[in-house]
């Protein structure tokens, strides 16, 4: 902890808790050492821990703020660890300032965004996973994702890697004994339960990277960009997919100009679609443009769905997509004989993308066949096929990639330990991994990290 922490610690911070705006409660949170006698101060009454008390707030001149409820609580006993302060007032824009402005005057300072969660994590009553659960929790697109967010907010993703950490310790006490005893390192170190030891924590490591990956996709939702030649459908299959009529339809060629995003749930994972301009030899310079934003929305897309028009035996588009991930759809089936659903999965054919796997679905955005395989295909591109609802907790695109990190190192240490049995490299191969798996929950973090991740939370959490 970094010289700066400590002296955060020092300070009462003050912020609204709910949001802003009009409402019926309007919740005021103060934290530290001070929260017990800004209280009183605003109260003035003598204040229990946890008894809430029905009482006016008074100012600086001792007029009367609002009326509402106070409760207090005890560290470290606490959310953040420290004294804390509820001020339960009536919600409003200017009475809720008011009553903060009097807290900051009687001793408390703004808290930052995410300051209380920080204290928390830093008074060592969450990890920062259980504290970036907690983000999750309050930013989640889905009930499903909501469901997995809590579960990291009570501890279901800490568990798992603390599992692993605990194998990794073992791990680490072995090896290290091995080296403080060095006639009995061959006895120790050639004993091929090792070996057997280091794959077991990889496969457990690999399970939980699968499984962080799939919780990372349900907290931050999915980026699905439509494109294709125009005409091909694609607005018609964002209207299908939103059951609602977002994007405007015609007969016209380059109809669609701009990206027209809209927000869909598919079995609890949320997705944004993009239909964007149909791509083509521009005959304007808006159509161009149109154009330039597609290509510009394809770069950061998990998934390209490319639509092509079957009536018409249309091809895929001259353009190149670079993408990973694409998923074909062959669309009007409904004026044609093929049958919908999944076609076929193959590499692509083209210098560009020889070594992508492509899935090819029929359907008809206008009747609706084949939607359901398209779905199906959508999760099973994201990583989640069938287990969406199953995945046991949230993650972070930078949890994952601790994870992925860890498992690297880890199958590091297994090849140099084959080749050389050396354990001196082992040992330094196992603190590597250790690290990693510790920045998830904060065993291992700089301030800078913390910094980033707090900073990201909202004001009052």
């Amino acid at each position: 902890m970094s010289s700066e922490s400590h002296a955060l610690d020092l300070d009462t911070i003050a912020a609204v808790a709910t949001p802003a705006g009009r409402g019926g409660v309007s919740i005021i949170r103060v934290s530290g050492p001070e929260a017990w006698p800004i209280a009183e101060r605003l109260t003035q009454k003598t204040l229990l821990p946890r008894k809430p008390v029905l009482c006016g707030f008074r100012g600086a001149d001792d007029a009367v703020i609002d009326e509402g409820l106070t409760l207090m609580f005890r560290g470290p006993a606490s959310f953040t660890g420290e004294d804390i302060a509820e001020f339960h007032g009536h919600g409003g824009v200017i009475i809720t300032n008011v009553l903060l402005e009097a807290c900051l005057t009687f001793g408390a300072r703004l808290a930052r965004p995410g300051e209380f969660s920080e204290r928390a994590f830093l008074n060592n009553k969450l990890d920062l996973a259980q504290a970036e659960g907690l983000a999750d929790l309050i930013d989640a697109p889905t009930e499903q994702a909501a469901r997995q967010a809590s579960a990291s907010l009570r501890g279901a993703f800490s568990a798992a890697v603390n599992t692993l950490t605990t194998q990794l310790i073992e791990l680490r006490v072995f090896v290290e004994a091995a080296i403080d005893f060095p006639e009995e390192e061959v006895d120790f170190l050639s004993e091929g339960n090792v070996v057997s030891s280091l794959k077991a924590a990889h496969n457990k490591l690999s399970e939980v990277l699968h499984q962080a990956k799939q919780g990372a996709v349900m907290s931050r939702g999915a980026q699905i960009v439509m494109t294709g030649a125009p005409n091909a459908g694609k607005s018609s299959l964002v209207n299908q997919l939103a059951q609602d009529a977002v994007a405007i339809v015609t007969d016209i060629p380059g109809t669609t100009r701009d990206v027209i995003r809209q927000s869909i749930e598919v079995e609890g994972v949320a997705i944004q679609l993009s239909d964007t301009a149909g791509i083509r030899d521009a005959t304007n310079a808006i159509e161009q443009e149109g154009i330039n934003r597609a290509h510009a929305e394809i770069e950061h897309a998990d998934i390209v769905i490319e639509v092509i028009d079957d009536h018409t035996s249309g091809a895929p588009i001259d353009t190149p997509i670079p993408h990973h991930s694409v998923i074909r759809v062959l669309n009007k089936i409904d004026l044609t004989s093929r049958p919908p659903g999944i076609v076929s999965e193959q590499a692509g054919v083209s210098e560009h993308d020889s070594t992508q796997l492509r899935t090819t679905v029929a359907i008809s955005a206008t009747t609706g066949h084949g939607i359901e395989a398209l779905k199906q295909s959508i999760l099973q591109n994201l990583g989640l096929g069938d287990c969406a609802s199953a995945t046991p907790f949230s993650a972070r695109e930078r949890h994952v990639t601790c994870l992925k990190q860890a498992a690297l190192a880890l199958e590091h240490a297994i090849a140099r330990f084959e080749a050389h049995h050396a354990g001196e490299l082992l040992a330094e191969d196992l603190r590597v991994v250790h690290a990693h798996l510790g920045a998830i929950t904060g065993a291992f973090s700089s301030d800078d990290l913390l910094g980033e991740i707090f900073s990201s939370f909202c004001i009052g959490k």
